[in-house]
């Protein structure tokens, strides 16, 4: 079934979709959910069994072009197998967000689905529609349940579509902004002072497109007046290219403005990620004094790694002035032992709060990176936890007779 046949099938009038009874997951509802959210009048029936007269769509049962439990089901080239939602998607996703988004989307929020669904694999937003299910001991139809459970899947995927598109749209307007600048820059228009400091006409989402940018500070207009400013950070680091200078964290009008030496000045967050002032003339000043006074600290943490790493640290791409702080990996906790195997005698919460102990501990620093050693004991948990923070994470591997430091992609 071609995509536009599809669609037209679900747009049709009075149509109808079949999937099973028993037990929904969220394979299933996301797959209802996304048929009710190209047509909300489709009828949706629930059964053991697809009646042999039926001519709607059928998913998730029967075997067929939408279902994936027969034997030679298909998997995706990067080895995600398909469940009912992404053959579905796979199906109608360009008609929703266009071809590239469907894809981003697909890997973002379909494939851990499907791979739930396929796997059982641990996927939270899974659990949550899994928990609509009656208990156990209930009597009774759990069709209520599902179309709930359906009901609240719709609005995450409206939310979601509604999200990818406008992020989109500010993708496309930071660049017009960005050349913009780029133009009043080269013109004079802009001194060259303000190379890093960029201007919104209005608030745009740019921090992503940003960070791979020499642009150090954003000011756009606040919608309680006046105006804001907020640091960039860097690619791939918890740290500002620039940060606001520490006497100004935590102040607010007289005070701040007496700091500052500008008089509109508002309000600086203790964080150092907002600063607000009255007028646009005094949001630029803030910044070029800012970056005046800036002095970058850099700070690499070798964690369980020796004079080797350290050496390679120290030659690092724009990071060869950074301070390498040392830690050691933890003590070996206590291990109830029998022969040469042995576990960890702590309960999991008792476990997870001596990852985040040593997790805690590294970042204190704000590292731009940090190296671990090879400890898989050791590592593996501290590396799994930095990953989910997206700290840049290195190791040392060999190449052709030479050490080199590698950076663990995102996602691994």
């Amino acid at each position: 079934m071609k995509t536009n046949t599809l669609l037209k099938q679900i747009r049709q009038e009075h149509a109808s979709a079949f999937t099973h009874s028993g037990k929904f997951h969220a394979d299933d509802v996301f797959s209802a959910a996304l048929l009710l959210y190209l047509n909300p009048e489709i009828t949706i029936t629930r059964g053991n069994k697809v009646p042999e007269d039926f001519e709607g769509i059928v998913f998730d049962i029967g075997r067929g072009q939408y279902d994936h439990h027969q034997k030679d089901s298909r998997i995706r080239e990067n080895g995600v197998a398909y469940a009912a939602l992404g053959l579905l998607w796979e199906a109608l996703g360009a008609e929703i967000l266009g071809e590239e988004l469907a894809q981003k989307f697909d890997e973002a929020f379909v494939q851990p689905l499907d791979n739930n669904d396929n796997t059982g694999e641990k996927n939270e937003l899974a659990a949550l529609i899994g928990n609509f299910n009656p208990t156990w001991d209930a009597s009774g139809s759990n069709d209520e349940a599902f179309f709930q459970a359906v009901s609240v899947a719709g609005m995450i995927l409206e939310n979601k579509f509604e999200r990818y598109l406008g992020n989109e749209r500010a993708d496309r307007r930071v660049e017009e902004i960005l050349e913009a600048h780029e133009r009043a820059l080269q013109s004079g228009e802009k001194k060259e002072n303000e190379a890093k400091i960029l201007i919104l006409p209005e608030f745009v989402p740019c921090q992503k497109r940003l960070s791979e940018t020499e642009i150090a500070f954003v000011i756009f207009p606040s919608n309680r007046g006046g105006y804001c400013i907020q640091p960039q950070k860097k690619e791939y680091s918890l740290n500002y290219k620039c940060s606001f200078p520490s006497e100004w964290l935590g102040l607010e009008n007289e005070e701040l403005q007496k700091e500052t030496g500008l008089v509109s000045a508002g309000f600086c967050h203790k964080g150092g990620f907002l600063l607000t002032t009255g007028t646009l003339e005094d949001a630029v000043k803030a910044c070029e004094i800012s970056l005046a006074e800036y002095r970058e600290e850099p700070v690499l943490v070798n964690f369980g790694g020796g004079a080797v790493a350290d050496k390679l640290l120290g030659k690092l791409p724009g990071l060869q002035t950074a301070r390498i702080i040392h830690m050691d990996y933890a003590e070996l906790p206590e291990l109830e032992l029998q022969g040469i195997y042995g576990e960890v005698v702590m309960e999991k919460q008792e476990w997870k709060a001596f990852v985040k102990t040593q997790v805690k501990q590294i970042l204190k620093y704000k590292p731009e990176a940090v190296y671990v050693a090879d400890h898989m004991f050791a590592g593996y948990p501290v590396v799994h936890a930095l990953r989910k923070k997206h700290i840049p994470v290195l190791t040392m591997v060999e190449k052709d007779g030479q050490k080199l430091l590698v950076r663990i992609p995102s996602g691994s």
